[in-house]
């Protein structure tokens, strides 16, 4: 049996579910299929950390709360931060960033990606959207104005549009030759969460090692906040080392590379090893097709900025969508579609470079580049309105934005 929609969206993540959610109402038939079984267990406020959390942008907290998502997300489990903290290890320079700077309460909101893919879900099963669990896309070609999506299990799906939401290894763009540039950061990355003996103090801490970068964000748990989030880039052999330690050691050598900063490193959860690789689509769409979130650009997770581009993706989306389907346009034509592309590809290249630069600049090892990066961090801290700008892009309330993210 041929099942058919208006519009299929692959990948039932955080960023395909919010953007099935932003299209709901609006009269087109929406189906929205992912591998998994898409269910939802109970939450369990005493339940170990997850290891992998996103830095959630005020930007972000606006689209998800107009989803109707965010109260899901804070009756689980969130956790606010209104500084950073940014050193260099190898020198004297640092620079501190407050929300209080821009007259904003925080700056975001460390949580789970579990937490926020089971408040989406939740929405998701209260709405009247098509949903496919346990659907796992195995081909994908074309037949006349229409995508002819076949699954594992044999049964196929008809669209003439395709959003492909499926994540970094993107099934859609590999079947239909979607080209990236792509290349290894020769980094991997140990993610944990870790109890320390000092509070976290809201703020999110980050020193740049010789190895790579070092964070420490700031969880929450019944008020206490001696829990964070880390994320450790350093080099596959490194990283080898370090994952091979028993947990007592591995304690000791994060609470020697983090300086003692939040005192003793007291336990750490079981840890995981992420090979670190920056991905960018040449181009975001085509005839009845559209990358979004990880499936479109994945980038090095040194400010968490990952899943507050993919809900941007999906906000601008849906808005360029709407809007055509309004003037009466057909939504599959590249033409439509590339409205999407050009309002966020600058912004994702511009972000990326930015990472990217920063993260090459405090790997570069001659003693001028190093006086250079600690002279530089120095002024910028005595420099309210700069420290001001970069502020407010962390928030995620600069450039082109979508109406879901406006005050």
């Amino acid at each position: 049996m041929e099942m058919r929609a208006d519009l299929l969206i692959v990948g039932a993540g955080m960023v395909g579910s919010a953007l099935a959610l932003a299209l709901q109402g609006s009269g087109l038939e929406v189906l929205l299929l992912d591998g998994s079984p898409l269910s939802v267990k109970p939450f369990d406020t005493q339940a170990p950390f997850e290891p992998r959390v996103s830095a959630l942008s005020i930007a972000s907290q606006r689209i998800l709360d107009r989803l109707g998502v965010w109260d899901g997300i804070a009756s689980r489990r969130s956790s606010p931060y209104s500084d950073m903290q940014v050193w260099d290890g190898s020198g004297t320079g640092q620079i501190h960033f407050a929300a209080a700077s821009v007259h904003a309460d925080v700056l975001g909101h460390i949580v789970e990606n579990r937490v926020v893919q089971d408040a989406l879900l939740d929405r998701l099963h209260d709405c009247d959207l098509g949903l496919l669990a346990n659907a796992r896309l195995e081909q994908m070609r074309r037949s006349g104005d229409d995508w002819l999506l076949t699954l594992a299990d044999g049964r196929t799906l008809r669209a003439p549009l395709v959003i492909a939401a499926d994540g970094a290894n993107s099934a859609v763009r590999r079947l239909t030759g979607m080209a990236t540039r792509e290349w290894d950061y020769l980094h991997h990355a140990i993610v944990t969460s870790v109890r320390c003996s000092k509070p976290h103090q809201m703020t999110a801490w980050q020193r740049f090692t010789d190895h790579g970068p070092l964070a420490f964000l700031p969880l929450e748990c019944d008020g206490q906040q001696d829990w964070c989030s880390i994320v450790w880039s350093t080099t596959p052999s490194e990283a080898e080392r370090l994952m091979a330690l028993d947990d007592e050691g591995f304690c000791r050598e994060l609470e020697r590379a983090f300086e003692g900063r939040l005192g003793s490193v007291l336990s750490a959860d079981p840890r995981l090893r992420v090979p670190l690789r920056q991905r960018h689509a040449k181009r975001y769409v085509a005839e009845g097709l559209a990358l979004i979130g990880d499936a479109a650009h994945t980038i090095h997770p040194l400010a968490g900025q990952g899943v507050n581009l993919g809900f941007l993706d999906a906000a601008v989306l849906a808005e360029v969508l709407l809007q055509a389907a309004a003037r009466g346009e057909r939504l599959a034509d590249v033409k439509v579609l590339s409205r999407y592309e050009r309002r966020r590809m600058p912004h994702n290249l511009a972000l990326m470079a930015a990472m990217e630069g920063f993260e090459r600049l405090f790997q570069a090892d001659p003693l001028p580049v190093r006086w250079l990066r600690n002279t530089g961090l120095k002024m910028v801290d005595r420099m309210p309105e700069a420290k001001a700008l970069f502020v407010r892009e962390a928030l995620g309330l600069t450039g082109d934005l979508p109406a879901l993210a406006k005050a």
